[in-house]
């Protein structure tokens, strides 16, 4: 029984060792394909890495109340030109009819001269779309409710009527002035 106990004992260690060596052999296999990348990344040329930026230094900000108002108090506009919704004041004619300058902006919209007849002074504008229109104080233009004021050799005054982001309208003066072109 003992006999068979070292005959046991013998096999599996001799297991051990055909299994170890057998495994080892699997890991000694050839590796020149390994090393000839590794060499090959070796000898490329590293590039310069560039620095980290240099962070700013915070300077901190101390207000002073001297002559400055409380930053946390809202702003109320000057109500002397300005309508809220129902009240007296500046607004646009929302039901007239639109006149045809009216669909573009103050800025596209361009003065080439003026026009005197039967005692009216009219100037004439050339709109985008290139048609050229003929208007004289009272006329509306521009998408902002411009109306007319004056028309001079070199310009026409507009007073435009615009949101004043309080849910009212204010006044705002425009001009067009002659072109060159």
């Amino acid at each position: 029984m003992r006999s068979q106990a070292i005959n046991s004992a013998r096999l599996i260690g001799l297991s051990v060792l055909i299994a170890t060596t057998v495994m080892t052999a699997g890991c000694s296999r050839e590796s020149s394909d390994l090393e000839l990348y590794i060499a090959e990344v070796r000898s490329r040329t590293s590039r310069a890495v560039e620095p980290i930026p240099q962070i700013k230094r915070y300077e901190a900000f101390v207000y002073r109340e001297q002559d400055r108002r409380d930053p946390f108090v809202k702003i109320e506009p000057d109500r002397s030109s300005i309508q809220g919704p129902g009240g007296p004041g500046v607004r646009p004619d929302l039901n007239r009819n639109r006149e045809p300058l009216e669909e573009f902006p103050l800025d596209s919209l361009r003065m080439l001269g003026v026009i005197a007849a039967g005692g009216k002074t009219f100037a004439l504008i050339k709109a985008p779309d290139s048609v050229i229109h003929r208007v004289k104080p009272g006329n509306h233009m521009g998408q902002n409710y411009g109306v007319i004021n004056s028309v001079s050799e070199s310009e026409i005054n507009l007073t435009e009527i615009i949101p004043d982001g309080f849910g009212g309208w204010m006044q705002r003066p425009a001009v067009v002035v002659l072109s060159d072109k």
